[in-house]
């Protein structure tokens, strides 16, 4: 499994030949960094008396940060099966009419396959960025530094897995599907670049001053 390799091993796979891990995965451990990030700016603010006041909302929210760190985690080992899936489907035979069609709609399934899992990464990413600027803000000054690396950490997943999917709408017949993922597309990267630059402006006033 990609997740229980050390990372120097992890590197060296990416740098190899298969696909996965590949962007999607990197997206994914991107993600995953930054929750990380995020639940260690909660941990090291809970149980100091200065910030005793945001104490409750710190615990929660590195319990929900763990929860979603492990996610993104199972999402580094689905990159795998949707690549496999999309490789084999392109392997089935197309000798008869057919066997053309099925071929062909195992591809389409396996794209959409390839669209859904960037934009479930996105999508997951994306709702933590809101959260990043409250530890930022609220939580232990010490590392509100840390907490801006988890932020553009953040928008890099975002954005990578966006491009991931947008990429492989290109290869889908369903236009609906392509319309309503596009949509969601374009919103979640308009989110993504707003959040971030409000943390680094609040960053550039207060921490670099």
């Amino acid at each position: 499994m990609l997740t229980e390799l050390t990372i120097k091993e992890f590197l060296t796979e990416t740098a190899g030949n298969p696909s996965a891990p590949g962007g999607r995965s990197v997206s994914a451990l991107n993600g995953a960094l930054a929750t990380a990030l995020t639940e260690m700016v909660a941990n090291l603010t809970i149980g100091r008396k200065k910030y005793a006041e945001v104490e409750g909302q710190m615990k929660v929210i590195a319990i929900e940060a763990a929860a979603i760190r492990e996610r993104l985690m199972r999402y580094i080992e689905r990159d795998t099966e949707v690549s496999n899936r999309l490789f084999s489907a392109f392997k089935l035979p197309r000798e008869t009419e057919k066997e053309e069609a099925q071929r062909n709609l195992a591809i389409q399934n396996a794209t959409k396959g390839a669209v859904q899992l960037p934009m479930d990464i996105a999508e997951e990413v994306a709702s933590v960025m809101e959260t990043i600027i409250y530890v930022a803000h609220k939580g232990n000054r010490n590392v509100a530094a840390d907490a801006c690396v988890a932020m553009m950490t953040a928008r890099a997943c975002v954005l990578g897995s966006l491009l991931d999917v947008r990429t492989n709408l290109g290869f889908i017949d369903d236009t609906d599907f392509v319309r309503r993922m596009r949509r969601k597309a374009d919103e979640l990267e308009t989110l993504a670049n707003r959040v971030e630059r409000k943390l680094l402006d609040w960053a550039r006033t207060v921490l670099l001053k």
